[in-house]
């Protein structure tokens, strides 16, 4: 009788471990009739079929079932696998290994779920997956990992595992977080040539002080440690000590994980000085220019931070010429003897490379030659490192995009061409202006408006502006075409109808109105200069009643109640900024005048602005801002009191109430602007903690000072109020807002302070 045809079972039981050798029981080879398994209860049997190296109908031996077995274990799906011969008939026998249906968490706080979880995913661990201890083990150490970088090394983690049905189970981390581990105590030794104290000062990581509950400075971080290190190893190194080291830091923690002790071991070495400078490679014929570039001199100390200027400058020089991936290496030859180090810059130009083309991508919205008319590198141009530098700030100045990126990949395939991807993040364009103030006597003043920038993506503005404040209602159509002309002259045109009524902190009323419409046209001279030239023609009428204030009273009296105007302006502006929204360095400049020559107003006016943003760090900007107006009448009139100008409140002087500085009524004391005024600002701009993805939102601490004084006075900056204060500025979707809360520093008795402010749609 064969083995065909005995009713006995045959059984091949084949158990494999990580390393094992599989053990068969002999069989002889059949032709297989069926194929059945057992043992599963979620996965598919065709997962098993897959896996088997016989169909029905084919020839199985003990070396393909040797195979099946190996293939079936290596899914890591099963715990054991047996398979059993009977009558011709192949009986996979398989016992599941759990799934993970469910993760939890209990007691975590200091992350969110979501976040948790597809970090442990990262590491295999997830649901729907096969659940093993080693993957838990290794979610644990995972879940340690992220409470110990921010500090917390007193965290307890208990996982507990649920069996479920189906063959699942359910894992829930218990997890006690502790209290965050403070930096007790850092110290440095080696130091001989610099104070220690001096040195702490330095470093990044601290310990607890007023402020490191913002700052965060004296949780202990392996990222901020090495930044640390570095900071201490540029420090040296720019003051002549070339082989300074430090050694592996020690990092304890106390018993009760609560204190951190850093103790960092350094050698200072001798200090050095440069002996020589030279310039080595191929320097295409550019040696005088490449030496202008080099700020090392002989006998000066070595200064490493000079050595990196100074490569980096011959870099961007060489870019500006095509050559766009060129390398500039400094090489410091050290004679310890006489403690001297001889420098020489080796110049690899490598090959010049040209613009295939320019790919605009992330934009949709705006159209693309919006982007396109700001680029100054060209296609099929030599690469120029610092006209792609222009073009993204051009780009960045238009203010209509949140983050611009500029790649430049070379082309695959060539060894002379690259490619320019320039990648935005649009904003919204759209803008509601609302403005608010709180104050003793007036409580809250609010005001409101609406416009719209880059309509249709076509870079033109136009919108109806629509301002229901209490003291300036405006309604004004305009359309602004940066690109009337394809030289890059632009055209303004608006038609309005303005209401100005007494600020609410005045008790005198009166109403000037002015309906009007001009045209302006901006000629640009340089890629940041541009020149306006435009006119105007106004129709004003002034309304005075029995309360209003008594200049007011004598000038319609004098002048009459209706004036027309024809007014003449010209303009300048020189906007070298890094960016329009969130500006960290550059200049902003404008300079305007206007006149009437014709009809009832005779006045000239000038003005003149200029802002300076200085990076003190990567992080951290100095904005300085500062304005002068001057009006003056001629022809034996006055200045016209409708075109004064106002001082208080955010874009001015904060902490006094808005528009409440400057000459007042003698009747009753009502704030009444001037012809003259002086405004100057100083804002420490600082990034909001956890808003690394938003740059325009940030806090700043501020100091104002400014006045405003009538037409018959001089300039008087012993008059000036001064206030200071910290606020907050961002970029928010429906317009810049800016809160502030001021201190008036010098308010005389008649001054109206106002402590709290905000604006939606102001500038600086």
């Amino acid at each position: 009788m064969t083995n065909r045809t005995r009713r006995m079972p045959r059984l091949l039981s084949i158990l494999l471990a990580m390393a094992a050798t599989p053990l068969a029981y002999a069989f002889d080879p059949f032709v297989v009739r069926d194929i059945r398994v057992e043992g599963i209860q979620r996965t598919e049997a065709g997962t098993v079929f897959g896996y088997l190296p016989v169909k029905v109908g084919e020839r199985f031996t003990e070396e393909q079932a040797t195979q099946a077995v190996r293939a079936l274990y290596g899914t890591g799906f099963f715990r054991d696998v047996r398979i059993e011969v009977e009558n011709d008939v192949v009986v996979v026998i398989v016992d599941e290994r759990p799934a993970i249906a469910a993760i939890s968490f209990n007691g975590m706080r200091e992350f969110e779920s979501a976040n948790v979880l597809k970090s442990l995913a990262e590491v295999g661990f997830a649901e729907a997956r096969i659940f093993d201890r080693a993957l838990l083990d290794r979610a644990v150490q995972e879940l340690k990992r992220q409470y110990l970088a921010r500090g917390k090394y007193s965290v307890e983690i208990v996982p507990t595992i649920t069996p479920l049905e189906r063959n699942r189970v359910g894992i829930t981390f218990d997890i006690f977080e502790g209290d965050v581990a403070r930096i007790a105590g850092i110290k440095i030794i080696g130091a001989k040539a610099i104070r220690e104290s001096e040195l702490l000062d330095l470093l990044q990581l601290t310990t607890p002080g007023w402020l490191t509950w913002y700052t965060k400075a004296d949780q202990y971080s392996r990222q901020k440690l090495q930044g640390d290190i570095e900071t201490l190893r540029s420090y040296y190194m720019n003051r002549g000590y070339l082989e300074f080291n430090v050694d592996s830091p020690q990092v304890t923690i106390s018993p009760d994980r609560k204190d951190i002790f850093i103790t960092l071991s350094i050698t200072e070495g001798d200090k050095y000085s440069v002996s020589d400078v030279k310039l080595a490679g191929d320097l295409l014929g550019l040696d005088d220019e490449l030496n202008k570039l080099i700020t090392v001199k002989p006998g000066e100390t070595f200064s490493a931070e000079k050595v990196n200027a100074s490569s980096k400058a011959i870099t961007d020089y060489l870019g500006k010429l095509g050559y766009a991936f060129s390398n500039v290496n400094a090489t410091p030859q050290v004679d310890r003897e006489k403690k001297t180090a001889a420098i020489t810059f080796f110049v690899d130009p490598n090959r010049r490379v040209y613009v295939r083309r320019v790919n605009i991508g992330g934009n949709t919205r705006t159209r693309d030659v919006v982007i396109r008319r700001e680029m100054r590198q060209l296609e099929s141009a030599w690469y120029d490192a610092g006209k792609i530098q222009l073009s993204r700030d051009r780009i960045d100045r238009l203010g209509y995009f949140q983050n611009i990126n500029i790649e430049t990949p070379p082309v695959p395939g060539t060894p002379d061409q690259i490619d320019v991807n320039v990648n935005v993040q649009e904003k919204p364009t759209g803008m509601i202006n609302l403005g608010a103030g709180f104050s003793s006597t007036d409580k809250v003043v609010l005001s409101a408006g609406i416009s719209q920038d880059n309509i249709f993506g076509s870079g033109t503005t136009a919108g109806l502006e629509l301002n229901t404040g209490k003291t300036y209602r405006t309604i004004a159509i305009s359309q602004t075409n940066p690109y009337f002309t394809q030289d890059g002259i632009s055209r303004s045109t608006s038609l309005y109808y303005r209401t100005l009524r007494p600020l609410s902190i005045n008790t005198g009323d009166y109403r000037i109105k002015t309906m009007g419409a001009s045209l302006t046209f901006g000629v640009p001279f340089t890629e940041t200069q541009r020149v306006f030239f435009g006119t105007a023609l106004e129709a004003n009428d002034i309304d005075i009643y029995d309360s209003s204030p008594q200049r007011f009273i004598d000038y319609v009296n004098t002048f009459g109640a209706r004036s027309n105007a024809v007014i003449f302006s010209v303009g300048w502006s020189n906007d070298r900024r890094d960016s329009a929204l969130a500006p960290t360095r550059g200049t902003y400049q404008r300079a305007a005048g206007e006149t009437s020559l014709f009809g009832d107003l005779r006045y000239y006016k000038a003005s003149y602005q200029h802002q300076y943003y200085w990076p003190i760090t990567r992080s951290m900007t100095l904005a300085l801002n500062g304005q002068v107006d001057y009006g003056k009448g001629f022809g034996g009139r006055p200045y016209p009191l409708l075109k004064n100008v106002y001082a208080g409140g955010i874009g001015s002087v904060r902490g006094f109430d808005g528009g409440s500085l400057g000459p007042r009524d003698s009747k009753n004391g009502d704030s009444l602007g001037g012809a003259k005024r002086v405004i100057a600002n100083a804002e420490l701009l600082l990034p909001f903690p956890g808003t690394q993805q938003d740059r325009t939102l940030r806090w700043f601490l501020f100091a104002d000072a400014g006045n405003v004084y009538a037409d018959e006075e001089n300039i008087n900056l012993g008059q000036l109020r001064y206030s200071a204060g910290i606020g907050l500025s961002w970029q928010s979707p429906i317009g810049p807002l800016k809160i502030s809360f001021g201190k008036a520093l010098n308010a005389k008795p008649q001054d109206r302070t106002q402590s709290f402010q905000f604006q939606i749609g102001t500038g600086f």
